[in-house]
């Protein structure tokens, strides 16, 4: 279970995220929703260790993760796909995996292969384009890469943010298709997704921010929480 208690983190003297409380368990998908700017991904980058809280918890499976910093809290098996992607340049798309599993030091140079294969069957995309730059794949391809590269980590929870942002609809439906495949697999995942209504129908349950506070939580299975999602998030 991920755990997210009195969560506070500051940019300067701008107070962002104001008292969040968050759970999200094992093979759960948790929408985190509000409009622009409210706090979504300085909570995501709170939890990956990206940002230091001023106060409060974090655990994932009852381990202290506030204040890790990101190597850390990564090698405690918390992946993030952050919105900018942060494909390395210079770097081929299996290079961008390998550096992934950096995470698995105890796996042997045969169990990393087959890591790697592995991944490439689930993106045979990505295979064909193994030996090409990353930064030079298409918009959908380099989100593709980026889930890639935190899935190989093999990450007890998973952080995505905005990952149908600027993508056609048939990617995107590629992109929800493979978390709902993380979630069969018992991943915990968080996600921050503009498109409210299509990232519903991935999730099982929601908060609301705003102002960095959780206003709302709800069932994304049940019509009127739903509704009062639309409700208090509409612009």
């Amino acid at each position: 279970m991920l755990e997210v208690r009195a969560l506070h983190t500051y940019y300067g003297l701008s107070h962002i995220i104001q008292g969040v409380d968050l759970i999200a368990s094992r093979g759960e998908v948790v929408g985190v929703f509000g409009r622009n700017g409210v706090g979504k991904t300085t909570l995501l980058k709170t939890i990956a260790g990206w940002v230091r809280p001023a106060r409060g918890e974090i655990r994932l499976d009852g381990e202290a993760l506030d204040g890790a910093g990101p190597e850390a809290t990564a090698y405690r098996g918390v992946g993030f796909v952050p919105e900018d992607r942060r494909i390395f340049p210079g770097l081929t798309v299996q290079e961008n995996l390998e550096l992934g599993l950096s995470l698995r030091k105890e796996d042997s140079r045969a169990d990393r292969r087959r890591a790697i294969e592995d991944i490439f069957g689930r993106f045979p995309l990505l295979r064909q384009r193994r030996q090409q730059l990353g930064t030079t794949l298409s918009g959908g391809e380099q989100q593709m890469l980026a889930m890639a590269r935190a899935m190989v980590g093999m990450p007890k929870a998973l952080l995505i943010d905005e990952p149908s942002e600027g993508l056609a609809p048939m990617i995107a439906e590629e992109i929800f298709a493979i978390i709902r495949e993380l979630k069969r697999a018992g991943t915990i995942i968080l996600l921050v997704e503009q498109n409210v209504h299509a990232a519903l129908d991935v999730c099982d349950r929601f908060y609301a921010i705003e102002r960095g506070q959780a206003i709302l939580e709800g069932s994304a299975r049940v019509e009127k929480d739903r509704a009062a999602l639309i409700a208090a998030i509409a612009v």
